[in-house]
C-alpha cells in the first residue's frame, strides 16, 4: 500500500478525532471551535493539503445563513468568492458593544476562513475587535503565504468588514 494512503486513513482518523473532540467542547460551550483549539488542531497538521481539508471542514461547520440574508447590503466587496457578513450588535454598558457574525460564502475555503475569523472575533466587545490583527495570526500560522493573491485579498477585505462594523458600533454607542 503506498504512503499517500496510509497519510490519507491516518488523515480521516485524526479529522474524526477532532470534529468529536470540537462537538463535545462546543457542547460545553454552546459555541463552535476556539481558535486556540483551531490553531493548534491546524499546526498539528503538516501537509497543506491536510490543512486545507481541515479549512472546509470548519466551514462545513458554520451555521447555515438564510437565504433572505444574501443581499447586497451583506455582501463584503473586495472578494472574488461570493461572501456574506451579518454583523448584530448588543449594548454592554462601559465595555462598549459585544459582537457577534453570521456568514456564507459560495466557495468551501473561503467559509472555512469565515469559520476562523469568527471563533477569532464573535462574541468580543467592539473594542477588542480593534485590538486583533486577524493578518498576523494568519501570518504566524502561515495560512496567508498558501492562499491565492485571491483568496489573501478577500480574507483582508473580510477583516477589514469586521473593523468596520466594530468601529461603526462603538460609533453608535457613544
Amino acid at each position: 500500500m503506498s504512503g499517500g494512503f496510509w497519510r490519507a486513513a491516518s488523515f480521516g482518523l485524526y479529522i474524526r478525532h477532532v470534529r468529536r473532540a470540537e462537538a463535545d467542547a462546543a457542547d460545553r460551550r454552546g459555541t463552535m471551535a476556539t481558535i486556540d483549539e483551531i490553531i493548534e488542531n491546524f499546526t498539528l497538521l503538516e501537509e497543506w493539503d491536510d490543512r486545507y481539508r481541515y479549512i472546509i471542514e470548519l466551514g462545513r461547520s458554520l451555521p447555515s445563513l438564510p437565504e433572505s440574508a444574501h443581499t447586497e447590503a451583506n455582501k463584503v466587496r473586495g472578494c472574488a468568492s461570493q461572501v456574506w457578513l451579518v454583523t448584530h450588535a448588543r449594548p454592554n454598558g462601559a465595555d462598549g458593544p459585544i459582537l457577534t457574525f453570521e456568514g456564507d460564502s459560495d466557495a468551501h475555503i473561503v467559509r472555512g476562513l469565515i469559520a476562523i475569523l469568527f471563533a477569532l472575533y464573535s462574541g468580543k466587545t467592539a473594542r477588542e475587535i480593534l485590538a486583533i490583527d486577524a493578518l498576523d495570526m494568519f501570518d504566524r500560522i502561515g495560512l496567508r503565504a498558501n492562499l491565492t493573491p485571491q483568496r489573501s485579498n478577500g480574507l483582508r477585505a473580510m477583516v477589514e468588514r469586521i473593523r468596520s462594523e466594530a468601529k461603526a458600533a462603538l460609533a453608535a454607542a457613544a
